[in-house]
């Protein structure tokens, strides 16, 4: 696909303070692939549902598998994909397997990816 003509300069001009501020200021690359990583994770919308109801309280794994209209296996394949990615954790009380947030930074980071897809 070529380029549209408005999306590069007309002409070339660096500019050598931002850029060196810019370079000061990039994430690292370990950091960015973890982030990537992170976003991979929730590029999938099973995910994206289990991560919106946890975010507003811990559910069991029937009680998700419900909620999502899918098999308890299914859903704890998706759950273990979360827990290994640190979004999730889990606790047993019993025979039941409880799930919730890893941390509430993963709560804003959802809340604000929904309030923007809503945002008109």
């Amino acid at each position: 696909m070529k380029p549209c003509e408005c999306d590069v300069c007309e002409e070339l001009c660096e500019h050598p303070q931002v850029i060196c501020l810019a370079k000061a200021e990039i994430i690292a690359d370990e950091d960015a692939q973890r982030v990537a990583d992170l976003f991979k994770i929730l590029g999938d919308t099973t995910r994206v549902k289990i991560l919106q109801i946890l975010s507003k309280r811990e559910l069991c794994v029937c009680d998700i598998a419900a909620v999502v209209g899918m098999g308890q296996s299914a859903v704890s394949h998706q759950l273990r994909l979360l827990r290994n990615a640190r979004l999730v954790k889990f606790r047993k009380e019993g025979k039941m397997a409880w799930y919730s947030l890893n941390d509430e930074h993963i709560a804003t980071l959802l809340a604000q990816g929904i309030e923007h897809v809503q945002h008109d």
